[in-house]
């Protein structure tokens, strides 16, 4: 929708540096360009490099976020780990690495997903996620796995959510779904 749009920023905006992770701060004036806008996310090119700007900051690219950070509130109905669980399954989907154009689940990131009881009574669920990434290098895993978080405790019902990262099994190419693939261009 907005990816290869040239724009300047309105207005100083923090950044993670891609690959390495490290945070840091674009200044206001200068022209980036959009290379991938996917999950409540975009990923930029600039002069120094490539990063990623979180949607709660779509405004210093001119753009309007799209909603999929919103908080919910639940009721007693929203508690079945079965839709919950689904939910899950849902919300990952809109996760994606900066640098590939396919979720996490779809590049066979997500290795497991288990909802349970708060351990908190009355607090509603709590969901566990294993994960890994493509590289155990890669610098940009605690900000995924953040993304992750943050995305999954908006469903309803959830008060609390861990994505932990795992190295095994190592992630290989044989993981990635038939629907990544084709994205892809593997098939």
């Amino acid at each position: 929708m907005h990816e290869n749009s040239e724009i300047t920023l309105s207005r100083d905006v923090e950044a993670i540096q891609i690959p390495s992770g490290n945070l840091i701060t674009l200044p206001a004036g200068m022209t980036v360009v959009i290379t991938q806008s996917l999950g409540g996310s975009y990923t930029v090119a600039s002069p120094t490099g490539l990063s990623r700007i979180v949607e709660k900051d779509a405004d210093a690219l001119g753009l309007t976020a799209e909603g999929t950070q919103q908080e919910v509130s639940f009721t007693d109905g929203d508690l079945d780990p079965a839709k919950q669980e689904k939910a899950a399954w849902e919300k990952l989907k809109t996760c994606f690495d900066p640098e590939i154009p396919v979720n996490i689940v779809d590049l066979g990131l997500v290795y497991d997903c288990q909802i349970n009881p708060s351990e908190t009574p009355g607090k509603g669920s709590r969901i566990a996620v294993q994960m890994t990434l493509t590289a155990p290098g890669c610098g940009m895993g605690p900000s995924i796995a953040a993304d992750a978080e943050s995305k999954l405790r908006t469903i309803p019902g959830v008060s609390e959510a861990e994505v932990a990262l795992v190295w095994d099994p190592p992630w290989n190419q044989h993981m990635i779904s038939e629907a990544g693939k084709m994205k892809l261009g593997i098939i």
